[in-house]
Formats: C-alpha cells, structure tokens, sequence
C-alpha cells in the first residue's frame, strides 16, 4: 500500500478586487443610437491609431511616449478621452503580452513531454508521474514532425518576446476569421459587418475620485440620467450645455445598485463601458470600481 500524500499548508484565497454590474439601455432612440455609433467609431478609430502607435514602441515605451501619444489624440477628442484611450490600449498590449507569456510555456510544456517520450522505447507503460513511450513505431515516426514544428514555433515565439512584439486585432481574431467563413459561422456579410464594427467601438471611460459623480466623460447620476462629453469633432451633436449628449434612457442596477448610488453619491471613481449587443439589438452600460481587498 502507497504512503499517504502530503498535505499543503492551508491558505485563504484573496476576495476579488473589483466589481462590474451591468444595465440595459432600453429606451434609446433612432437618435441617441447614431450619435453613439458615431461616437464610438470616432473613439475606436483613434484606439486604433493608438494602439499602432503602442505595438511600435514595443519595450521602448516610456512616460515620454505615453504622454506624446495623449496629446496626438487630445485634439481629435478630448483630454479625457485621449486618457482613456491611452490607458486602454496600454493594457490590452499588456494583455498580449502575458498570453503571448504563457504560450511560450505551453509551447515549452509540449517539447518537453514530446522529447520525453521519443527517448523512451516503442510501447513502454508510463507512471503516474511521467508518460511513457509512444505505442507503435508510426506514432512516434509522427510525434518526430510534430516536435520540430513546435521548436520553430517556440523559437518565433521567444523571439517576437525578446523584441516586443504582439499580434492584437480589435474586435477579435475569432470574429476577424469568421469573414472568410460566413457559411459556417451563418452569418450574411451584412451581419459580419456589422459585429465587426460594433466590436471595434471605443465607449469606455475610467472614473476619477472627487469629480462629479465619479466620473465626468460618461456621466450617470444618482438617478440614473447617462450623459457623455462628445469629442471635438462631434461636437455639434450636443444636446446640454459643455458639449454633453444626454441619452433619453436610464439606468437602474438591480445588482448592487445601493452600492452604485453610495459611490456616485460621495463622487467616487466609477469606471463605464457602454457597447451594442448586434445580435440581439440591444444597448448596455456596464459600471465598475475597485473594492478593498
């Protein structure tokens, strides 16, 4: 009989950090939506120079080089605007750059188990702990080519690391692919588009603490009024005063919602994200913060 394993030292698993409600605009009309199209893809076509500009940088990227790539957009939206976009797409290369981490170790996971077991001999039994040969001489005559091709693939993977080099596509490289398959994602080119463009909207904004409800570039109040500040282009568009738009639907978040109010209240960051659901024809806003640990 095997010997008993050996327990861990028990741990408490840290809270979450943060917390995300979400609420449906329901009651948007022909005009609210265009002007938010319009907004967002203004927005998003900006990220996307942005993050052009980011990807470049790569590991050259400092304080100097954030602060340029602000002001670039500042005056094609705001200075809000500019800090929100920037912050986005600094993280989302931060992102890239942790999967494009861990499939570097998944790739290195792979060539360690395929040379492991091409050194053993054909159809010897492997453990618990490790696996063993291959069964049949034809397997691991395949299991030769499949380990040289995750070596080349490991060794552009380290190397795109070594530069700084990320792939990212906003609005997603699942989606992106989807284009030249409509017929097996049963989608009309019409649909794709129309995803795809939605996908690649920017309306977020983090929030700040000590200014009016927590946030003063998507503004909800108390009682649930959205407004957001239009970039300079679309300024035109304003309906309120200091080029805001204000949206003839509320919010009302039944989750969470006293703790909303309380922050909004006390004018405490709040971070919204306000996006189109295609398929279902629908319009949402998203609220987070941070909460102590």
């Amino acid at each position: 009989m095997g010997g008993l394993r050996e327990l861990a030292a028990p741990f408490v698993v840290p809270g979450p950090a943060g917390v995300a409600v979400r609420d449906r605009l329901k009651h948007l009309t022909a005009g609210d939506e265009r002007v938010l199209r319009l907004v967002g893809d203004l927005l998003g076509t900006l990220t996307s120079r942005d993050l052009k500009v980011r990807c470049a940088a790569g590991l050259e990227h400092d304080t100097d080089q954030w602060a340029q790539r602000k002001r670039a957009l500042t005056k094609d939206s705001s200075s809000r605007w500019a800090g929100s976009i920037t912050k986005a797409t600094h993280d989302q290369w931060a992102l890239a750059r942790r999967g494009q981490l861990a499939r570097i170790q998944s790739l290195e996971a792979g060539v360690r188990t395929i040379a492991h077991r091409l050194s053993l001999p054909v159809g010897e039994k492997g453990s618990k702990k490790a696996p063993g040969g291959y069964r049949t001489r034809q397997e691991w005559f395949t299991k030769t080519r499949r380990l040289q091709v995750l070596v080349d693939r490991l060794e552009a993977a380290r190397a795109d690391w070594e530069a700084g080099r990320v792939g990212v596509v906003r609005g997603g490289k699942r989606l992106l692919n989807s284009r030249h398959h409509l017929d097996a994602a049963r989608l009309t080119e019409e649909q794709w588009r129309s995803r795809w463009q939605a996908g690649r909207r920017f309306l977020q904004a983090d929030g700040e603490s000590g200014k009016r409800f927590g946030n003063e570039t998507i503004r909800v109040s108390p009682d649930g009024e959205v407004s957001l500040k239009l970039p300079a282009p679309l300024a035109h568009l304003a309906n309120a005063s200091h080029g805001l738009y204000v949206l003839a639907s509320g919010v009302a978040f039944a989750h969470r919602g006293e703790q909303w109010r309380d922050r909004v209240t006390a004018n405490r960051a709040v971070a919204y994200r306000i996006h189109e659901d295609v398929l279902r024809g629908r319009w949402y806003l998203t609220a987070s913060w941070t909460v102590p640990r």
